[in-house]
């Protein structure tokens, strides 16, 4: 394997500029006429990028930009040695020393266990004085390879409480997590977690850091990187028997309901460089909270976390993920796309998507007027029932085409983040256009489900090829792209579009038949699942089987049939907050814990919103009363609203969206009983049966819901969880 760093790599005591992008694009022309990239231009740009993410100054007069670039085609350290200092934004002022760490877009784990390395050697008070200290460029060489590729080294020890696994050793990288001992009985210990978007340097320098804090404090600690050398998880054992959680990451957490329950702080890696002794100490203090915030979930018995392994996932549980994935990112152009729709039914009138004469067919009324009218030019109509024209018809004609435009992308999005949950960043192109693909042959969310699977499949495969060095430049944004996207989407057009779309139009044409007692047990059959799992798989799979027949419907593909099953799935999903708001702060306060009944009042607003994980921490507290008694209320109001064949024109939005309702107050009588017959059942048998005291769960539910919404989900790694709903 090639050398990270050579001397042409090092400037030494050199004036790069006075701001960190003339910095950065002075090193990335190092590495670029070095031959180990393809041009300076977009190594720099990558890297300020990266930068524009978070600062990466760090304490002590040190800076390392960062980046993963397509333009490079070979893992590269540029240093330079600065006169004058420039601020990259350290706490402590500007930085005298600053490495580039430049690493392929796809680069192998070997150089990236190096690169890794080196970070960790930056916290390292010696290392860096050592570098100040150099008097040539083979000498600071010199220094950096001993750190990437340092005599081998004896075990990691554990003392002081802490256990270190790179702070006091420079070891390229970090003991596996599942090597560790739980701690002693009677000993509290913290676990935590540490990401950053590029895995390379801020992911590695923060789990270092508060390593040594925890060591110097006498806190048992375990640390989980998940970073770009790779991530072994910590074991149950070891996470069942800590106090708290520290979460220092940039991007999401990977499987992060393995620490569901448990007190939560929260930060930026930048912080957890920069204060750690303080977020350890803020964990040690919400462990003794029981009103501090916590991972959102259901967290598992003590019995099973601790048998559980380290194993790699079992194949079930990697299809749920790949499949909650692409759920999670398609839900917000559903939810964005069907709420503008339904606000341009309620401002044009319900005719709005229907074809405009004047038109001769070829265009809707929403798309006539939103291309050929605007608010100083008004459209004007033949009166016509459930149509308004003028001020109030344009601005719904814009709410729809907008709102039919983000639809537009709701099996391009299932299918390019299933193959991207498969295959990281190269799924996504493929992905997304076999998603598109399917739209084109018929074959609709079927469709996107199997092509996604397939495109990352196929990305994944072709990301693993060894090329030579002249072409991995090309991999990334030419070789997969093309290969990936031409095996998946051409088996879509050619296999398995026509089976597909025939089986979708069966499952239409059956659920338009259904009538009387056959709609009704729909209905309950839908009630149960969205409360079963309370956001999770079988919920999620309810709300797409839902959401796409609304497409479908608002297109003119679909029955009324799947305006009724929205409406259901939506009202159905409302109950258990509102089941659990009722039992905890009306029928019975006194069977809950104050930090409950804080959760039950937040909960009528959850619920009112079609939240249903506002009902999450009284499930994790006592699932077995909790969930039975919710999914009553699910099934029956479930079976009240098809039985009635109420219809719902929004994917979203709870009672905010009763405009979109076919009757409104049928709508809320049905929510409300079913609500009723769940918080009564709930209550009964916790008085029957005692309630099941513990730890409560007392979730900080608009921070935690709002990380479940995917808007702080990283693409670096998709969160499982799913918006609220």
């Amino acid at each position: 394997m090639s050398a990270l760093i050579t001397t042409e790599l090092v400037a030494l005591d050199a004036d790069l500029g006075h701001d960190k992008g003339s910095v950065v694009r002075q090193l990335a022309g190092l590495v670029a006429a070095s031959g180990r990239a393809t041009g300076a231009d977009d190594l720099h740009a990558d890297a300020m990028a990266r930068e524009a993410k978070a600062a990466t100054g760090l304490p002590g007069g040190i800076a390392i930009p960062h980046c993963r670039s397509a333009a490079v085609t070979q893992a590269s350290l540029a240093f330079a040695r600065l006169d004058p200092k420039v601020d990259f934004g350290a706490p402590d002022g500007p930085a005298d020393l600053a490495f580039l760490i430049a690493a392929p877009e796809h680069g192998d784990a070997d150089h990236l266990t190096l690169l890794t390395a080196l970070a960790r050697a930056l916290v390292r008070p010696e290392f860096v004085a050592s570098l100040r200290a150099a008097g040539s460029a083979e000498e600071v060489v010199g220094l950096v390879q001993d750190v990437v590729s340092p005599p081998e080294a004896p075990a990691p020890q554990t003392t002081g409480g802490a256990t270190t696994a790179a702070a006091s050793a420079p070891t390229p990288a970090a003991a596996p997590a599942s090597a560790a001992e739980p701690a002693p009985t009677g000993t509290r210990s913290i676990v935590a977690v540490s990401a950053c978007p590029t895995g390379i340097a801020h992911t590695y320098m923060a789990a270092d850091k508060l390593t040594a804090a925890a060591k110097e404090m006498g806190v048992e600690l375990h640390v989980e990187t998940q970073g770009s050398s790779g991530s072994t998880p910590l074991d149950p054992a070891v996470i069942s028997q800590a106090a708290a959680v520290i979460f220092a990451v940039d991007v999401g957490v990977k499987d992060r309901e393995r620490f569901a329950g448990k007190p939560l702080v929260q930060s930026g890696t930048k912080r957890a460089m920069n204060e750690p002794e303080v977020m350890i100490r803020e964990a040690l203090a919400a462990a003794d909270d029981p009103n501090a915030r916590r991972v959102p979930g259901a967290a598992a018995s003590g019995a099973a976390a601790a048998t559980g392994t380290s194993d790699r996932p079992s194949t079930g549980a990697e299809i749920r993920r790949w499949l909650l994935t692409g759920v999670s990112y398609m839900i917000p152009f559903v939810a964005a796309g069907g709420l503008l729709i339904a606000l341009g039914f309620l401002f044009g009138g319900y005719q709005i998507v229907n074809v405009d004469p004047a038109t001769d067919g070829a265009q809707s009324y929403a798309l006539n007027w939103a291309l050929n009218n605007n608010f100083l030019n008004l459209p004007n109509a033949e009166p016509l029932e459930g149509l308004n024209d003028g001020f109030w018809g344009y601005l719904g004609a814009l709410c729809t085409v907008l709102g039919q435009a983000a639809f537009g992308f709701l099996v391009p999005a299932l299918a390019g983040y299933i193959a991207y949950a498969i295959a990281d960043r190269p799924g996504i192109v493929p992905g997304f256009v076999v998603g598109a693909v399917s739209l084109t042959v018929g074959a609709g969310f079927l469709g996107g489900l199997v092509g996604g699977i397939i495109a990352g499949f196929a990305a994944l495969w072709i990301s693993r090829w060894k090329l030579p060095a002249f072409a991995r430049g090309l991999q990334p944004v030419v070789i997969i792209p093309l290969l990936a996207t031409f095996i998946s989407s051409g088996l879509m057009v050619v296999v398995l579009g026509q089976p597909l779309a025939a089986a979708l139009e069966g499952l239409g044409d059956f659920l338009n038949g259904l009538t009387g007692a056959a709609t009704i047990v729909l209905g309950i059959i839908l009630g149960l699942m969205m409360c079963f799992d309370l956001g999770g798989p079988v919920n999620k799979a309810a709300y797409v089987f839902a959401t796409t027949g609304l497409t479908a419907a608002i297109a003119g593909e679909g029955g009324q049939q799947q305006l009724v099953i929205m409406a259901t799935v939506m009202a159905a999903g409302m109950v258990p907050p509102l089941a659990m708001a009722l039992s905890s702060t009306v029928l019975r306060p006194k069977l809950y814990t104050a930090a409950e009944r804080d959760n039950g009042k937040a909960a009528w607003l959850l619920g009112a919103s079609f939240i249903s994980e506002g009902a999450i921490p009284f499930a994790a507290v006592d699932p077995l009363r909790v969930i039975p008694s919710m999914m009553l209320g699910g099934a029956t109001t479930g079976a009240i609203v098809a039985g009635l064949g109420l219809e719902l024109q929004a994917p979203h939005g709870g009672f905010f969206v009763w405009f979109a309702m076919s009757n409104w107050a049928l709508f809320f009588l049905a929510v409300l009983v079913g609500a009723v017959v769940g918080g009564v059942t709930v209550t009964l048998a916790k008085s029957v049966g005692g309630t099941k005291r513990g730890e409560p769960l007392a979730s900080d539910l608009t921070a935690d819901l709002d990380g479940d919404s995917g808007a702080g989900t990283s693409p670096a790694r998709p969160a499982v969880a799913g918006p609220a709903h």
